[in-house]
């Protein structure tokens, strides 16, 4: 049975997790790409350089986050944000990539090869936040399989 995660669920799975995925849509195409990110419990802070992301969700600031995980035995939740692109520059730009080194280390060795791209510090102001969830208890499982087990048995029978 698929559960929705009530709100400080979602907050707290948000604030866990590490990776999340940007959605965006121009120009008749759709882009999806992983990033690494910060809540803040309203908006969503990235770094990252100008490329195609980028360039749709200026051309389309209206995005979709979308952060999940797989457990083992079939247990899964996700949140979906909805939400708006902003650009940020001078210090809400410093401010979020302090929120950013804050949260996963130290600025990069100067002695590793650096972007030639322009570095760009961006944020999804959500709109609205929804979270789904399954979890699989041994006993759910046992059953499942039994089932599993019966149909295959029923579809052996009949040969």
């Amino acid at each position: 049975m698929i559960d929705e995660l009530e709100t400080d669920e979602a907050d707290a799975f948000l604030r866990r997790q590490l990776v999340g995925r940007v959605g965006c849509h121009a120009g008749g195409r759709t882009y999806v790409v992983p990033v690494i990110y910060v809540w803040d419990g309203k908006c969503v802070y990235v770094q990252s350089v100008e490329g195609r992301k980028i360039e749709m969700m200026r051309g389309n600031p209206e995005v979709c986050f979308e952060v999940d995980e797989y457990l083992p035995g079939g247990t899964w939740r996700s949140v979906i944000i909805e939400g708006r692109y902003e650009e940020l520059d001078g210090t809400a730009a410093d401010a979020a990539l302090a929120l950013l080194v804050a949260r996963f280390g130290g600025p990069r060795s100067s002695d590793l090869p650096r972007s030639t791209r322009k570095h760009v510090a961006f944020r999804i102001r959500a709109r609205s936040i929804s979270g789904r969830a399954v979890t699989r208890t041994a006993a759910r499982s046992m059953v499942a399989s039994f089932g599993k087990a019966l149909l295959r048995r029923r579809a052996n029978a009949g040969h």
